[in-house]
């Protein structure tokens, strides 16, 4: 219930009273919604000023440099919890108690392996086609397997879906890197965690032994954690305009696989190693910051200042401590590219031109860095996003479709083409 109005006067001197809704946290939000019913619709491209949904699983403070799963701050959750634990979290709202975080790892772990037949399924890609489009695909047929537990009236079907998403994604990201090198499939293994089981998909072959490293295992289990969820991006508010026509889960997590894909959103990390290979050596860094200094110069650094943090970035805090952990436990600091990262980092932290613009390291500077150095190719950064963020679409889709005021999503426009006019034959044209 709304305990404030907003009135706003139109030019024909009409009144019309809008309600004003007090959010747990963050800014209070003003309903339009009754313009339209006085033929009026409001005008916000990008939706900077627009709160799409209501919504109970993460909230972000970009002034502050706050992110929070449920009520819990990120740098908490990736310092004391887990990938499951804090899945678990974003899909039920409280962190399960032992007994409940067991049956909920059995459930996962019980639909790790997916259907025969997608191996087979793989075998219409090219082998050099992109990891994402393969996934796009491979994702967006999983109803067509899974096609017993798609009723999304049902809660224990969205859950069943759920566990699935969770499961399968991981072994189809490293069956989408294994395609691409030409090496067989390697099933999972739920005598391991979520995170080493991936790691094993994706670098042991049959032919010799893999020991999983602790410290790199904890790497990418933390690169899960935080990027989990991040509110109502541009991939998660894909994902809830899907599901609003009713469409199957599955395909609506393809949806968000495919929005992240854009360069503008999840392969910002890949474009850290992109820009690093363009600087070259660290002698040039001086120059390539002069230019990134230079407004009429388009080259610009990657991985530094965030859109919604106007402080610092909360993930890029844990992902720091974590990249030069990785780097440490293998020996990496010394590599040309590590040197020349660490050299840029330093100055972001230390000019007074960064600092005064909070132009500092996020989360895809350190994450590029840090699944560079784990052996995975830069055109696998954005499938290991998409992994870790299904977690995040899969609880805003249960959470969207699981409301009372469920309705499919239908934006307007401010329309600026030609005005009515008749249709001529083409010999009067």
């Amino acid at each position: 219930m709304a305990d404030k109005k907003a009135n706003i006067k139109l030019d024909n001197g009409e009144s019309i009273d809008l309600p004003i809704y007090t959010p747990t946290l963050g800014k209070e939000v003003i309903d339009v919604a009754p313009i339209a019913s006085h033929g009026h619709f409001t005008f916000d491209p990008g939706f900077v000023a627009t709160a799409s949904c209501e919504s109970k699983i993460t909230f972000i403070d970009g002034e502050k440099g706050t992110l929070l799963y449920r009520g819990y701050p990120i740098d908490q959750l990736a310092e004391k919890s887990n990938f499951l634990e804090s899945s678990y979290l974003l899909l039920n709202g409280e962190l399960p108690t032992q007994t409940e975080f067991v049956a909920f790892e059995k459930n996962i772990k019980q639909h790790t392996m997916v259907h025969q037949q997608i191996n087979q399924f793989f075998n219409g890609f090219r082998r050099d086609a992109h990891p994402m489009a393969v996934m796009v695909g491979v994702v967006g047929a999983l109803s067509a397997f899974y096609h017993d537990s798609l009723d999304i009236k049902n809660a224990e079907d969205r859950m069943i879906s759920a566990y699935r998403l969770i499961a399968k994604m991981p072994t189809i990201a490293a069956m989408c890197y294994k395609y691409s090198i030409g090496q067989p499939f390697v099933c999972p293994d739920n005598s391991l965690n979520y995170a080493e089981n991936f790691l094993n998909m994706m670098f042991s072959v049959p032919s010799e032994p893999y020991d999983i490293n602790p410290v790199l295992a904890k790497a990418i289990d933390r690169i899960f954690i935080l990027h989990a969820d991040h509110e109502q991006n541009a991939s998660t508010s894909t994902v809830r305009l899907a599901g609003s026509t009713g469409a199957n889960p599955f395909a609506c997590i393809s949806s968000g696989i495919t929005a992240l894909w854009g360069p503008a959103h999840g392969g910002a990390n890949e474009a850290v190693l992109n820009m690093l290979r363009e600087i070259g050596d660290v002698s040039k860094v001086g120059e390539y910051v002069k230019r990134a200094r230079d407004k009429n110069d388009p080259f610009r650094l990657m991985g530094f200042g965030h859109r919604v943090y106007k402080n610092y970035d909360p993930r890029a805090t844990v992902m720091r401590e974590t990249c030069h952990e990785v780097l440490s436990s293998l020996d990496a600091k010394e590599q040309p590219l590590f040197q020349l990262a660490m050299e840029l980092e330093k100055i972001a932290l230390e000019d007074e031109y960064f600092v005064d613009k909070k132009l500092y390291p996020n989360v895809d500077f350190y994450s590029g860095l840090t699944l560079s150095a784990l052996g995975i190719p830069s055109n696998m950064f954005t499938v290991i996003f998409a992994l870790a963020r299904t977690v995040g679409w899969i609880s805003h889709w249960n959470e969207m479709v699981s409301q009372p005021s469920f309705k499919i999503g239908r934006p307007r426009q401010l329309y600026t083409g030609s005005d009515i006019r008749d249709y001529q034959t083409i010999s009067k044209r």
